[in-house]
């Protein structure tokens, strides 16, 4: 991971709240070949004690089932809005352009669940996601019989991370005219640079103390 010092967020509980928000993560795995395998799931996040657990449930069956049958050694990958940033909105242009991002890298040893948790889980990702307590997409709108079929295909599972990493690249390292530069283009850009802005204005009094 590109890790610096001046891309690192210090209040831990903004890392997470930031997963929270991009809990459609990539769960990457390695296959019995020693290839990677990777799949994009919806995310639960539990704290128990001093360990943060991540759970989800996946299709049965599938290569990325049977990788993680083989290895319980896995990383998952929380991403955010990004852009493209122009050396030519700096002060100094004679530097290299590059982009600004957001990502959560979180590994960790995965266990496999038993039928009571998936429901459990079923339960709680239609209830987070739905957001409306009188949906008819809610878990406890479904048929007994239809639960029984879907769950047979399914497997849930739960991930303890082991370490936490995390790059929010937001050009933390310029200076005030540059960093204001950056903001007026990224404003004035497509919606992901716009999410991008946004990140940065709520930093930019923590960067430059006036």
């Amino acid at each position: 991971m590109y890790s610096l010092p001046h891309f690192k967020e210090k209040d831990a509980s903004v890392v997470l709240e930031f997963m929270k928000q991009h809990s459609f993560a990539t769960l990457i795995c390695v296959d019995a070949e020693q290839k990677p395998v990777a799949t994009q799931i919806p995310f639960l996040f539990t704290e128990r004690g001093e360990h943060l657990y991540l759970r989800g449930h996946i299709m049965k069956g599938t290569d990325h089932h049977k990788a993680m049958e083989l290895n319980q050694q896995v990383l998952v990958l929380f991403t955010g809005p990004h852009a493209y940033i122009s050396a030519s909105w700096y002060e100094n242009k004679q530097q290299a352009s590059t982009w600004n991002y957001m990502t959560v890298h979180a590994r960790g040893e995965l266990t496999f669940l038993a039928e009571k948790e998936l429901l459990e889980i079923l339960d709680e990702t239609t209830s987070f996601y739905e957001n409306d307590p009188v949906s008819p997409a809610l878990y406890k709108e479904m048929s007994p019989d239809y639960v029984m079929r879907l769950s047979k295909a399914i497997v849930a599972f739960e991930v303890r991370v082991v370490r936490l990493e995390h790059v929010f690249k937001l050009s933390q390292n310029r200076d005030l005219k540059s960093y204001d530069n950056i903001l007026a283009n990224l404003e004035a850009g497509d919606p992901g640079a716009q999410a991008v802005a946004k990140e940065m204005r709520k930093r930019k009094d923590q960067l430059f103390d006036r």
